[in-house]
């Protein structure tokens, strides 16, 4: 197995991280040559072993396990029983042992014979990178939504795998029972009483995404246009959130750090207000099931009037991640090229020198409708040019109207201000009130029509 970091003249891994709970994390790489036979890992092409290693280290620090070691397994080909060569598992047990870890995570998918056969063989729980993914996302969920969608994910997976420790149904604390802890029993997963428990969750999932859409359909009626934040885990999407909308989400180096959704109104230079939504971030290989778990969350970013994918532009695999994005953006129905998409460049502030001004001169250089905006949410750099972008872009579907009313008509002037945007109101020489409002067109026709006199 080859290390995170070598040390000369010896092939042993490096001890790292803090925490409790002793792991040891596994990135089992299928050489070039036997891509072609393989496809359990269709991105090689774009990420290197190394930092899709330091990812799955991130991902276990996140639900606090102590990484004792962390490497690179090389295969020429996937062995069906265990995944990785005989050679190579009986080198990690001796590692289990030696570290007495009880935690194997392999950042892949593997199948539940091959993870019964990798238990046994190590004598350690093992858990693919789905399973670590739900067990962040457990951990994670603060909201009744977030809980049931995750639970959701969880027991979907759950079903088609034939696990001895399905317990998390009895249990309080956070996280979904991958792990073991005091006092739980190994108890074999009943198809029947998953299956009964899916019906109720969705039975309450359908009551949760009726309410989420009553709130949109208000929100619609104010009306606010919605800029809903997207991007890969821990791309600075909380700390951005926070610096333009002034709130205290949680924003952590740290991945996954957001997971329930959070809105907030922002006001614009030139006067629009809009809400800008928070959303969960992105991973290479997010399980299909947590993006149909998420959708009812995702969906206000479908419904949004402009998405911002946020990127962190100092990461050596920023274009890897922001395809990742991409990737589930389409599955939600969002284009590369829709109208809609603001491409921000954040964490500026990281980047040395010199390649500050690469950045800057690279995103000049794109055509004006599809140029990112390279800001940094630490230090306020490219904050107003970003506001202003996003104010343009609301704008360029919506129409502005003025009018001339009697300010005696307080339920007309009501209904303005629940139906439209009121720009500014304010008595002119005639004793009239001049308002100006903008809308959608189909929202413009209706103000004519309403105050046609």
């Amino acid at each position: 197995m080859e290390p995170r970091k070598r040390n000369k003249g010896t092939d042993r891994l490096s001890p790292t991280g803090s925490g409790t709970g002793r792991a040891i994390v596994i990135e089992p790489f299928i050489r070039r040559q036997a891509v072609q036979k393989s496809r359990a890992r269709e991105d090689v092409g774009l990420r290197s072993p190394a930092t899709r290693l330091e990812e799955a280290v991130g991902l276990a620090r996140a639900i606090h396990l102590d990484v004792v070691e962390a490497g690179v397994v090389a295969l020429s080909a996937v062995t069906p029983s265990t995944f990785i060569g005989k050679g190579k598992v009986e080198e990690i047990a001796g590692l289990v042992k030696t570290h007495e870890a009880g935690i194997v995570i392999m950042d892949n998918a593997i199948s539940p014979v091959q993870q019964r056969n990798l238990e046994k063989a190590w004598n350690a729980k093992v858990l693919d990178r789905t399973g670590l993914i739900l067990e962040i996302f457990g951990r994670r969920a603060r909201t009744r939504e977030g809980t049931l969608q995750v639970e959701l994910a969880h027991l979907t997976y759950q079903k088609s795998r034939l696990v001895r420790s399905w317990t998390h149904l009895e249990r309080q604390r956070g996280g979904f029972g991958f792990l073991g802890g005091p006092g739980e029993t190994q108890i074999e997963a009943d198809r029947r009483v998953i299956e009964e428990r899916i019906a109720r969750i969705e039975s309450d999932l359908e009551k949760v995404k009726r309410t989420r859409k009553l709130h949109r359909d208000s929100r619609k009626r104010v009306p606010y246009p919605i800029a809903a934040l997207v991007g890969y885990t821990n791309a600075g999407k909380s700390t951005l959130f926070n610096r333009m909308t002034q709130a205290s989400v949680l924003s952590a180096d740290m991945l996954f750090a957001t997971l329930d959704p959070t809105l907030r109104a922002v006001d614009l230079p030139r006067g629009t207000r809009m809400i800008l939504s928070d959303t969960v971030g992105f991973i290479s290989d997010l399980p299909t099931m947590l993006i149909a778990a998420f959708r009812a969350t995702l969906e206000e970013v479908i419904e949004a009037d402009v998405v911002l994918h946020v990127r962190d532009i100092s990461h050596e695999e920023a274009e890897a991640q922001s395809q990742d994005v991409q990737d589930v953006l389409r599955e939600l129905g969002i284009e590369p090229d829709d109208k809609r998409l603001i491409e921000i460049w954040n964490k500026a502030d990281l980047l040395p020198k010199e390649r500050h001004g690469e950045v800057i001169n690279q995103a000049e250089r794109q055509p004006a409708e599809r140029r990112p905006i390279v800001v940094s949410a630490v230090t306020g750099e490219g904050l107003d040019q970003l506001r202003a972008a996003i104010e343009t872009r609301l704008g360029a579907g919506r129409v502005v109207l003025n009018l001339q009313l009697d300010p005696a008509d307080g339920a007309g002037i009501s209904w303005l201000h629940r139906h439209t945007e009121v720009v500014s109101q304010a008595m002119n020489k005639h004793g009239q009130l001049a308002v100006s409002v903008r809308a959608e067109p189909a929202v413009i026709e209706r103000v004519r029509a309403k105050f046609k006199k």
